[in-house]
């Protein structure tokens, strides 16, 4: 267990993810520049593709818990901290999914004896008619007994990262040509209707924030003009509990000013949380 002198203070948390699309690419496009301006207190990575000593290397001074995957250059995610956590999990409770690098879970100390758990997933992007579509209706129904395990755990539970589902019109700009492809099917949304409805009952924080508006979207295609048009995807998700929901106050989408400056095919999602 983590000393009061270790748990975050001052009541206000900020909490970032983003989908990292290589880490080692990423670091040298730009992020720690991004990285030292934004005061993050937990960050989540996905797809960070990057062996474990040099995660450990680049957030030095961080408290840094990260699952690589078995296939090289595949999946990888990461919570990096700037307090320690008191206990860490690797794995979403299947063992099918035990080496592939998709999910973690950390426990932190809040002052008043209180506990938040943050778990930074990577659910499988997904391919019509393939096994790879298989297995992500697999993760998604783990998602479904897990969501409530950590519920019934801690007082605040996080689920954050790169879902690749947009759950809603409102979260693809061209989704009507995409209603038969994989990040906007039927049955993937229906999986976000039990998330955020009365079986679950968690929230999207980003959306609750937003409001009923397109996007803010988080990730553009690499091809054609995707991104200068912001023909996105919102598929980089904050989703919580509805006591954590209640205490959060901002969410911003740090979508970068120019298509070049990009260190990365999403945008961070921050979202600060009055604790």
């Amino acid at each position: 267990m983590t000393s009061p002198e270790s748990a975050p203070k001052g009541g206000a948390l900020r909490i970032a993810t983003v989908n990292v699309n290589g880490l080692r690419a990423a670091w040298r496009k730009g992020m720690p520049e991004w990285l030292g301006t934004r005061e993050v207190d937990i960050l989540c990575l996905q797809e960070v593709r990057a062996p474990d000593p040099t995660v450990h290397e680049y957030f030095d001074g961080w408290h840094v818990l990260h699952a690589e995957a078995d296939a090289k250059g595949r999946a990888g995610v990461a919570i990096a901290s700037r307090e320690a956590p008191t206990e860490t999990r690797i794995g979403i409770g299947d063992d099918y999914f035990a080496t592939a690098g998709r999910w973690v879970e950390a426990d932190f100390a809040l002052e008043g004896g209180r506990q938040l758990t943050v778990v930074s997933a990577y659910v499988h992007s997904g391919e019509v008619g393939t096994p790879k579509q298989d297995d992500k209706y697999r993760f998604l129904d783990v998602m479904l007994k897990r969501l409530p395990e950590l519920g019934e755990m801690s007082d605040y539970a996080l689920v954050v990262g790169d879902l690749n589902v947009g759950h809603t019109p409102l979260d693809i700009r061209n989704w009507k040509a995409n209603q038969k492809r994989a990040g906007f099917l039927p049955e993937e949304r229906a999986y976000f209707d039990r998330f955020f409805g009365t079986e679950i009952g968690w929230r999207d924080v980003h959306r609750d924030l937003a409001g009923q508006v397109d996007g803010p979207y988080t990730w553009w295609s690499q091809r054609g003009k995707a991104f200068d048009n912001d023909a996105g995807w919102r598929i980089d998700y904050q989703m919580a509990t509805p006591s954590l929901a209640a205490v959060a106050r901002n969410a911003v989408v740090d979508r970068a000013s120019a298509w070049d400056t990009r260190w990365s095919d999403h945008a961070p999602l921050v979202i600060d949380y009055q604790l």
